[in-house]
């Protein structure tokens, strides 16, 4: 499990943990767990969507769940502070056509806005690692761009 830091009220800090827990458990057959933690209100974003409400929210994690043969996420680290929170994780998953199937390992961060439920989650990771690096032609060049740069 992650480790937490950083203080907030003892509701908030529920809530994370509670978040923590359902994200070890969460896959196509019960993903009427996101009500338990999504506020109806819910505002989700990450570097490819954006949705609003629990309903959206839902309908898109069954877009995602239906075409994965896997997935899991490894929570690294928590900062609390009132009435928000960051979360450091890696999401490992497998896609059939990505990767030849076989595992793809990506490291992302989630900011959430808390009251009694999250009303906002943004997620921030690499499309590249997720998604372009992935692909059998694309997968090179991005991967030669990459390399460029960083020398």
């Amino acid at each position: 499990m992650a480790s937490i830091s950083g203080q907030c009220a003892a509701g908030e800090q529920q809530l994370v943990e509670r978040f923590l827990a359902m994200y070890q458990r969460l896959n196509r057959d019960n993903l009427s767990l996101l009500a338990d933690i999504y506020d109806e209100q819910i505002l989700f974003q990450d570097p490819l969507h954006q949705v609003c409400g629990l309903d959206a929210l839902t309908q898109y994690f069954v877009g995602l769940y239906q075409h994965l043969d896997y997935i899991a996420f490894d929570m690294q680290q928590v900062l609390l502070a009132p009435a928000q929170a960051a979360i450091n994780w890696q999401m490992h998953f497998q896609h059939p056509r990505l990767n030849r199937g076989q595992l793809i390992s990506v490291d992302g961060m989630s900011f959430l806005t808390l009251a009694d439920k999250v009303t906002f989650h943004r997620d921030y990771f690499d499309v590249g690692q997720m998604l372009y690096e992935q692909l059998p032609l694309l997968g090179s060049a991005v991967r030669a761009i990459k390399r460029r740069v960083s020398v």
